[in-house]
């Protein structure tokens, strides 16, 4: 007889959220990683997944997983389309669908990377990954709608370069990446609703409204826990914030600016001046 009993059989410990982050940073492919981060946002949102005070510190990341295709080339490398032909507004349909992409490891890559935090800093970034790999699911879907499919195009990596640079800092990655990069499809959103309504391009605009709308949530939490990690450790938000642009920004920052999405997003008018003129200083 076996000593072994099915209650005495030791199951395997349940993954912890940063372990379940991980998973979706390692993710290779986008339909894995898309579909690991709805698997495991759902399994956080009904208290599945453990934050324990005593995980293992994080471990470096080079990069995250990613498909053969898209080729990751330099910015000044990537043709400028425009929405007059059919590969323009897919190779516009793909430049979102890869920042999208991107913004799916940068909300994961928040909850891996930064330990010991209030429980709602992980709700709010585990939302926003979630978002995230709906928004690029419905991107994608759209470029498949047009002819194309996601890594047809070239693209680049300033946004995962901007979270190697702040790895080391919540404070410099809640300023930087969703106050700085992410925030600038808050000003740009909607010039480029207004060009694809007027060559009649509902279903793009469709999904441009949704994600429009919803990265304000996405760039307030980002403000929300840039003013949290200054509060606590008794910063003035607004001299640390530009010393931060300085610091890394000067060469992403442009205008115009819209201010009523990032005022609506936490931006305060003090901000809003400050991202001004570091702009004006660029022309």
């Amino acid at each position: 007889m076996s000593a072994a009993t099915p209650d005495a059989r030791v199951s395997a410990p349940a993954p912890t959220l940063f372990d379940a982050a991980r998973a979706c940073l390692d993710a290779a492919t986008p339909q894995a990683k898309v579909e690991l981060t709805f698997a495991y946002a759902g399994a956080f949102a009904r208290g599945e997944l453990a934050t324990p005070d005593d995980a293992p510190p994080p471990e470096p990341i080079r990069m995250p997983g990613r498909p053969a295709k898209p080729a990751l080339v330099h910015p000044r490398e990537l043709p400028k389309r425009g929405f007059g032909t059919a590969e323009g507004r897919a190779a516009f349909v793909h430049a979102i669908a890869h920042i999208e992409f991107n913004a799916i490891d940068l909300g994961w890559d928040a909850v891996y990377r930064f330990r010991g935090l209030p429980a709602q800093f992980y709700a709010d970034w585990v939302g926003v990954a979630n978002d995230e790999a709906r928004h690029f699911q419905l991107l994608r879907d759209r470029l498949r709608e047009l002819g194309y499919d996601y890594g047809d195009f070239d693209a680049h990596n300033g946004l995962w370069e901007m979270a190697e640079k702040t790895a080391h800092d919540g404070l410099a990655r809640m300023a930087l990446v969703p106050r700085v990069l992410e925030a600038r499809g808050l000003d740009v959103t909607p010039g480029m609703i207004v060009k694809l309504r007027s060559i009649g391009d509902e279903a793009t605009v469709a999904i441009l409204d949704t994600i429009l709308r919803e990265e304000v949530g996405h760039v307030a939490a980002g403000s929300r826990w840039f003013r949290w990690y200054c509060a606590r450790a008794g910063v003035d938000p607004n001299p640390r914030f530009r010393e931060l642009l300085a610091e890394y920004a000067r060469a992403v920052l442009y205008g115009p600016f819209n201010f009523d999405a990032r005022s609506a997003a936490g931006f305060d008018d003090e901000e809003l001046r400050m991202l001004e003129a570091f702009a004006n200083a660029r022309d």
